[in-house]
């Protein structure tokens, strides 16, 4: 086999369950925000009383908390991260619930302090705010419109700006602007008291971590599959052999509200 097809197999063996990204050490980087999502989550899951983590993923982000509240919930869509899960959060006797991207929210009203979410797919502002207590707190760090799109322009052609009209004004989705997620979570009646965004160097060294990164991360390029971008992916192969990293840029924004 030729170092392309080796590297086409090695990326789509991978499994893509969770959002562990430790298999891209040494083949794909990515800048940090500044303002550390990981850390801000510690210290308010160490002063809440009852938290909910929103598409938990496989419960990876949540799981590095040192102190959890003495009630924490977590929802999640896809069955296998959500039994992923149930076992790295079952020190925190946390109870996580299968629960689709748009529906509503299995919690009665006024339940949390605090509702957290990292890189949802969708934000339901109503539920959050329903779910939320008075003076409660969403704190979310969001997928900006426009990332990565070196990637999508390269494997789709140039893609135009996304036109975002709030059909459902309590509702964003992945690749949301900043302006439209604090103009949801206002009509919710939520009050926004931080915000915050930044554009980060994304750095690709194989083609074995863009076919990962694409199967994992599945709106960059929606409905990819390796057999249908394969004369992309041998460009791309082509270029990385010859010129090094593929560089993109991921646009991240951190959006911090509360019900008052």
């Amino acid at each position: 086999m030729s170092r392309f097809e080796d590297l086409v197999a090695e990326g789509e063996a991978v499994p893509t369950e969770g959002w562990d990204f430790s298999w891209f050490a040494g083949r794909a980087t990515e800048q940090r925000p500044s303002w550390g999502y990981a850390r801000l989550l510690a210290d308010r899951m160490a002063k809440a009383e009852a938290a909910l983590d929103i598409q938990t993923g496989g419960g990876e982000v949540l799981g590095s908390i040192p102190v959890a509240p003495p009630a924490l919930a977590a929802t999640e869509s896809w069955q296998p991260n959500v039994e992923i899960a149930r076992r790295k959060l079952a020190k925190f006797n946390a109870t996580v619930v299968e629960v689709d991207d748009t529906a509503d929210l299995p919690f009665p009203p006024d339940h949390f302090d605090l509702v957290v979410s990292r890189h949802p797919v969708v934000t339901r502002w109503d539920e959050v705010g329903r779910v939320l207590r008075l003076n409660g707190t969403y704190l979310s760090q969001q997928v900006g419109s426009g990332s990565v799109r070196e990637l999508t322009d390269f494997m789709m052609g140039p893609q135009q700006a996304a036109d975002h009209p709030l059909q459902d004004p309590f509702m964003t989705t992945a690749g949301a602007s900043p302006i439209e997620a604090t103009t949801s979570a206002e009509a919710a009646g939520l009050e926004v008291v931080d915000l915050r965004q930044e554009a980060l160097r994304m750095e690709f060294h194989d083609i074995a971590a863009v076919i990962h990164f694409l199967r994992k991360v599945i709106w960059i390029v929606p409905g990819f599959t390796v057999d249908a971008y394969r004369d992309r992916l041998a460009e791309l192969h082509d270029f990385m052999e010859r010129h090094g990293p593929v560089v993109a840029y991921s646009q991240r924004f951190l959006i911090e509200a509360r019900r008052s």
